[in-house]
């Protein structure tokens, strides 16, 4: 990946509905360049997907909680029960004294709630540790630049 790619990928990620032309104004190619860059992008699966970020507050989702889940055994193969939750935004298997880790958005604390129990119903659930968030400073997608970038010297 080079820093055309990286570019590309911070203005898709920016706005992923720019057109071909514009991107490619942006990085120096012609529409035509741009769209292979990005179709290459794509079939390499550095772009997972396109999609819109949507504002939870204006959809009335108004509690952030993060859950600690305990399990009594492994529950590594449970993704499917995890995610037939609608209000789990994501789940990872962590190390630590946790087996889980879920982000849950829901309107209210009571259903938050309902989300925790529907959690214990997981097989080999065992406890949870919920955390509602009270403010949010940022959130940000993954940074395309270079994780080292060379030292000026």
């Amino acid at each position: 990946m080079d820093d055309i790619d990286r570019r590309l990928l911070t203005l898709l990620q920016q706005d992923a509905g720019l057109s071909y032309a514009a991107l490619g104004k942006a990085v120096g190619l012609s529409a035509g360049a741009t769209h292979e860059r990005v179709r290459k992008l794509r079939d390499r699966g550095v772009i997972r997907r396109t999609t819109v970020e949507v504002d939870p507050g204006a959809l009335g989702l108004g509690v952030l909680a993060f859950v600690m889940v305990e399990s009594s055994a492994w529950i590594g193969d449970s993704a499917a029960a995890f995610a037939a939750i609608p209000e789990i935004e994501e789940a990872h298997i962590i190390a630590g004294s946790a087996s889980v880790f879920v982000k849950v958005r829901t309107a209210t604390t009571e259903q938050l709630q309902d989300v925790l129990r529907r959690l214990y119903a997981i097989d080999g659930v065992s406890g949870t540790q919920a955390t509602v968030s009270l403010e949010t400073f940022f959130e940000r997608p993954p940074s395309p630049a270079p994780q080292n970038p060379p030292l000026a010297g």
